[in-house]
């Protein structure tokens, strides 16, 4: 009798022993599947170089081509990566050295999900920081890895930003000509195609408003590029004028000063231009004069548009906390990528302050696309700047975005839902596609002076 009890007592243990183990193996199961697969660790961080063709050569900066930097991080598992924007095409050679010989041998072996802290290690890693080289850079490494992040959970990036607050980005593109005839044709050739948000770029028409080539105005002193600052807001002010009147009130317009006017001079084209009710005027100010956005707001309502040249949270948190701009666009592959961004962002969307993201040639796909989704996740967007892509530069990015009717559509792949054709790119390496000047200043811009000889912002 007390033998069968042992027995009994033993089965009964074994049973809760087996009963126990299965338990164990579910647990584990469930533990795998809540967890995913492991957080992956940073194996390479390489710099893709190219040289790309500009598709509308009138309405950019510098005719002709661009430099763009794109950063590829690799992970350790098999066929998980990553790309971001990284281009700074003044001054290109020196952020991709910035992200090969600093920024990549302090990445390697570290965990890729951690974005935030590998921002701030790499922001703070430098002592000297908030300059433009550093930020392209440590830019190109923030965006890679959200499109890491976004791959790995097989959704696009902006749900991991809280899904979509809208459809589709609305767009503005560029208008310019050496008169304005040339400058209304150009804004119904893209009326015609759907835009309905046109900016005035006067500022690189050459031979109007005082802009003349190697010293050739009147009085002039030396040989470099003459800007008359006087005449170019007056220029602008009546293609404005002309502009709003020929193609009537329904158009966005806008218009791009560049910061080459003195500050007495942009109080005043803002405050002639209220009557035109302008979508905004862009870059009425360099960085070095924030101080005169007071003095704009306290004497006109012109909507105002700021923050391609920014570097700092310094420089735009005053601007947006108190409400002297309407709208932000700083260059999100130079203010530190989509990191920082996204929390100015929040910024404005508490203050009543627009997205408006700096949307150039000589920022890639990559970048632009990373825009794409900040806009579609951003309530308080505004409008987004869009830039034509060349035959040659979609075959370099597949997947770029896509605009329809005048509005910008995100890839619905996973991250950025991009690829870029590493064999093709290299065959077009930096300063492949460039002469004269840009060539011999290695893709940096040349000089323009005052016609006294003094040099100005641009």
């Amino acid at each position: 009798m007390q033998r069968r009890h042992v027995l009994k007592m033993g089965a009964l243990a074994g049973g809760l022993g087996a009963i126990t183990e299965r338990e164990r193996q579910a647990q584990a199961q469930v533990a795998r599947a809540t967890r995913g697969t492991p957080s992956p660790k940073i194996k390479d961080v390489q710099v893709i170089a190219m040289q790309i063709p500009a598709s509308r050569p009138a309405a950019i900066a510098r005719p002709g081509s661009v430099r763009l930097s794109v950063v590829k991080i690799i992970t350790d598992q098999d066929g998980l990566y990553g790309y971001g924007c990284s281009t700074f095409t003044q001054r290109g050679e020196l952020v991709n050295a910035a992200i090969e010989k600093y920024l990549k041998p302090f990445l390697i072996g570290k965990p890729t999900d951690r974005i935030d802290d590998l921002w701030q290690a790499c922001y703070n890693s430098s002592y000297w920081r908030n300059g433009p080289v550093l930020n392209n850079a440590i830019s190109g490494v923030d965006e890679a890895l959200w499109d890491i992040k976004g791959r790995q959970a097989g959704m696009p990036v902006y749900q991991l930003l809280g899904g979509k607050c809208r459809e589709a980005a609305d767009t503005y593109v560029h208008i310019t000509g050496p008169d304005i005839p040339a400058v209304l044709e150009d804004a119904h050739r893209m009326m015609e195609q759907g835009y309905h948000n046109l900016l005035l770029n006067p500022t690189y028409a050459q031979g109007v408003g005082g802009l003349h080539e190697g010293g050739s105005g009147t009085g002039t002193l030396g040989t470099s590029s003459v800007f008359q600052s006087a005449i170019f807001a007056r220029t602008a002010l009546k293609w404005l004028e002309q502009l709003r009147t020929q193609l009537g009130d329904e158009i966005g317009l806008m218009c791009d000063i560049h910061e080459r006017l003195t500050p007495n001079e942009a109080v005043q084209l803002a405050k002639d231009a209220e009557k035109l009710k302008l979508f905004f005027l862009e870059d009425l100010l360099s960085p070095e004069d924030l101080a005169y956005f007071r003095q704009i707001r306290q004497q006109c309502a012109t909507p105002i548009a700021m923050g391609e040249l920014f570097n700092s949270p310094h420089e735009w948190t005053p601007l947006i906390s108190e409400r002297l701009i309407d709208y932000m666009r700083m260059h999100v592959s130079q203010m530190g990528g989509l990191t920082a961004a996204r929390k100015v962002a929040a910024l404005g969307e508490i203050t009543g302050v627009k997205t408006a993201w700096h949307g150039p040639p000589d920022t890639s796909p990559v970048g632009h696309m990373a825009q794409v989704h900040m806009d579609l996740a951003c309530y308080n967007f505004g409008i987004q700047e869009f830039t034509f892509y060349a035959d040659l530069t979609k075959e370099l990015f597949k997947g770029c975005p896509e605009v329809k009717n005048g509005y910008m559509y995100a890839n619905d792949a996973p991250g950025w839902g991009m690829e870029v054709d590493e064999k093709l790119a290299a065959k077009y390496p930096y300063g492949s596609l460039e002469e004269g000047e840009r060539k011999q200043l290695n893709g940096g811009w040349g000089e323009l002076r005052r016609r006294d000889g003094s040099v100005i912002k641009q």
